[in-house]
């Protein structure tokens, strides 16, 4: 069992930055792939971006340029750095993990961007 926990949302005017972290209850983060998923109200949730065991990363394509995910080196701690935010990134951000034994989710952190 892991546990996910992020933190960090906040509001943010359009055009500002914020950092979302994700602290898990032990060291998984350098051994499993990881991803940042994004659930606007009324939709499904979706992929925002993703690193996997050896460091290469991957981003949707509304992100791209902006968002940049990464970890600590102890493994614990992943991070969504988020640039030029606009309204259309309003959500509530997940982290996730995928564990060889399953998927396991943080519980999410809103993320409010105003105009």
């Amino acid at each position: 069992q892991v546990q996910l926990v992020e933190s960090g949302g906040g509001l943010v005017q359009a055009g500002g930055s914020l950092t979302l972290s994700c602290a898990a209850s032990r060291s998984i983060f350098r051994a499993n792939t990881v991803a940042w998923y994004r659930q606007a109200p009324g939709e499904e949730r979706d992929f925002v971006a993703g690193m996997y065991p050896n460091g290469v990363t991957k981003y949707s394509d509304s992100v791209k340029g902006r968002f940049t995910i990464s970890r600590n080196n102890a493994g614990n701690v992943m991070y969504l750095a988020m640039h030029s935010l606009t309204t259309e990134d309003t959500a509530v951000y997940y982290c996730k993990a995928v564990m060889p034994y399953g998927d396991y989710w943080g519980q999410g952190t809103q993320v409010t961007v105003s105009s």
